[in-house]
């Protein structure tokens, strides 16, 4: 080191004395010790001086309480002691020495329209504090995960607030999924409270709602989990939910249900379609699933006949399309004839038929030739095919499809006629 470097690290800097460097507000709220409890305090104090059921005055004074209280550090507690009174202790537990908030659900009449007052609260900080929308969905995820620490009275009505919040889409079903903890499910909490989660819905919307509301968060699928282990059984479903009114809770389920399956089944297909199957394998596949989601013909023969069109390749030319529809027809015919039994399913098949060679395009010159292989087979009778022509054809390419079947029906009727000079 030389005397120039020397001075120069041995000179002290400068300083201003009588300067104060101030701290941007940002850095003081961060190293602002976190007091909940002091929150809680001030909180409880200003509420409790509004005049009970007066929620316009108690609305107006969260929303002035905003610029004051500290609402992004504290809005976990903030929640806890508008729905429960108090400051949630870790398992739980809300502290008995301090006092509670007057104004919280928990303190609430156990009656849906009384209810709906608090809601509306809770709606309008929302949606003034932006903010706090993802806040108060944490929360009341943390508050649902102790529905087994909460009295009965109380896990009704925030239940039917949550039913509430779901329906006016303050959160989304998602809140539901802490109550697939096996600790809830096991002992009925999870299926209590979502029954009058349901019921609330349903009172407010409707079926279909309910279902998008659960179908959005996957939760369609997964209602009978809410039941503990040794009761999901559909026939316990069933039972419960018709008890409790909601029988069309219980349609949606098995409508849901035998979608699902009905997806399983052709994903099912298309995958065995994949390893050269027999036809037996998949007769077999076909009934189990029948069997397990009480599907019908004519909810299979659809799915079936879609498989068996998805092995046939569309990027080739229009006489090799022909080939292939041709081959798979004669393979897989056996397994349409079996569930074909009756002319109404033929009927439902050809109109199949004829809505598949519609919506691809590379299949409409095809559609004759299907339908004689399909009679050829004996999976349609004449008597069906001639039904089509006159009265059961969609109106979806009808010009196309009757112009290329008029020949052969003409040959069908006549074949008809001679079978019935023949009987005679």
């Amino acid at each position: 080191m030389n005397s120039t470097q020397s001075q120069a690290s041995s000179n002290p800097k400068p300083v201003l004395h009588g300067v104060r460097i101030k701290q941007r507000k940002g850095v003081q709220k961060a190293n602002a010790k976190h007091e909940p409890e002091a929150f809680r305090d001030q909180l409880v104090a200003i509420l409790k001086t509004k005049k009970e059921g007066d929620f316009e005055a108690i609305s107006l004074e969260l929303d002035t309480l905003g610029n004051t209280l500290d609402y992004r550090k504290y809005g976990d507690s903030l929640f806890e002691i508008l729905i429960t009174g108090g400051i949630l202790e870790p398992g739980g537990i809300i502290d008995d020495d301090a006092e509670r908030c007057p104004f919280c659900i928990f303190a609430a009449e156990d009656d849906a329209s009384v209810i709906k007052k608090y809601i509306e609260v809770f709606s309008k900080l929302t949606r003034r504090y932006k903010y706090l929308q993802r806040i108060f969905g944490e929360t009341l995820v943390n508050i649902l995960q102790f529905t087994n620490k909460w009295q009965p009275d109380e896990n009704s009505k925030l239940a039917k607030s949550t039913g509430f919040f779901i329906s006016n889409q303050t959160v989304s079903c998602s809140v539901l999924n802490v109550l697939l903890k096996d600790y809830l499910v096991k002992d009925g909490h999870s299926l209590n409270f979502v029954t009058t989660v349901f019921r609330t819905v349903l009172d407010e919307q409707n079926i279909k709602q309910l279902g998008r509301f659960l179908a959005s968060e996957r939760l369609n699928s997964r209602i009978i989990e809410f039941f503990p282990p040794n009761k999901r059984e559909e026939d316990c479903l069933v039972r419960h939910f018709e008890a409790e009114d909601m029988k069309e809770l219980v349609d949606y389920y098995r409508a849901n249900k035998k979608n699902s399956m009905k997806e399983s089944l052709s994903a099912q297909l298309d995958s065995c379609f994949e390893d050269e199957p027999t036809v037996e394998k998949i007769m077999s596949l076909i009934k189990d699933s029948m069997r397990e989601a009480s599907l019908t013909e004519a909810d299979v023969i659809p799915i079936f006949w879609q498989s068996m069109m998805n092995n046939v390749d569309i990027m080739d030319r229009p006489d090799q399309i022909e080939g292939q529809v041709l081959r798979v027809i004669d393979a897989w015919s056996k397994v349409l004839e079996t569930f074909c039994d009756s002319p109404k399913l033929e009927i439902t098949l050809l109109q199949i038929v004829q809505s598949t060679c519609y919506d691809q395009t590379k299949f409409h010159k095809c559609f004759r030739i299907m339908v004689q292989n399909l009679y050829k087979h004996d999976v349609l009778s004449g008597n069906a095919i001639i039904y089509w022509f006159d009265k059961a054809h969609l109106p979806n390419g009808k010009a196309i499809f009757l112009t290329q079947m008029k020949t052969f029906v003409e040959w069908l009727r006549g074949n008809e006629s001679s079978e019935e000079e023949d009987s005679d």
